[in-house]
C-alpha cells in the first residue's frame, strides 16, 4: 500500500487530504490551529478520527503522542545515545513493542521497522511530483493509519530540531 503525502502535513493548522497511489483520498489531515501544542487528527473520508497526534508538553525531550479512541497508542522521540541525529524511537502502548525509525529524516528518505523487519518506508525517489513524499506499507497486517501517523511525527520533530540549532 502506497500513499502520497504533501510535506506541508507540518503546517499544523491545514486541512488536506493523504491519497493513495491511484489518487484516492484516504486520510483527512485536520490540523488544529490556536493550540498551545501541535495537533492535528487522522480522520478517514467519513470524518471519523483514527489517530490523534499531539506533542507532549512537558518532556525532557520532545515528545509527540499518538492517541487512538482517547487511548494512548504510542509515544516518539528522538533515540539517545545513537550517533546519528536521524534515528527515532517509537514505544507502543503495550510497553514492549518499539519500532525503529531511521534514514534521512529531512530528506524524506526512511526506513519504519519492528524487530529488524521492514514495515515502511517512505521516500521521495519514486515520485516525480514537487514536495511529495511515499509512505509505502510493506507489510500488509501493519497499521496504515499508525505508520502514516509515525511519519509525520518523526518528520515534525526532526524539522523543529533543525530549527532549534
Amino acid at each position: 500500500m502506497r500513499f502520497l503525502v504533501r510535506d506541508r502535513l507540518l503546517g499544523f493548522g491545514d486541512d488536506y487530504w493523504i491519497e493513495d497511489d491511484q489518487g484516492n483520498k484516504v486520510f483527512l489531515v485536520d490540523g488544529k490551529a490556536m493550540r498551545l501544542r501541535d495537533t492535528f487528527e487522522l480522520k478517514d473520508t467519513r470524518g471519523r478520527v483514527l489517530i490523534d497526534i499531539h506533542q507532549k508538553m512537558f518532556a525532557l525531550r520532545d515528545t509527540m503522542v499518538i492517541e487512538r479512541d482517547g487511548e494512548p497508542l504510542a509515544r516518539i522521540k528522538r533515540k539517545r545515545l545513537s550517533l546519528l541525529r536521524n534515528h527515532y524511537r517509537v514505544s507502543l502502548a503495550d510497553g514492549s513493542t518499539e519500532l525503529d525509525v531511521s534514514g534521512k529524516i529531512l530528506d524524506r528518505e526512511f526506513a519504519i521497522e519492528y524487530d529488524e523487519e521492514l514495515l515502511a518506508v517512505v521516500s521521495r525517489r519514486w515520485l516525480h511530483v514537487r514536495e511529495t513524499y511515499g509512505v509505502d506499507v510493506v507489510r500488509e497486517d501493519a497499521d496504515p493509519a499508525l505508520l502514516i501517523a509515525v511519519a509525520v511525527c518523526v518528520i515534525h520533530l526532526a524539522e523543529k530540531e533543525r530549527e532549534e540549532d
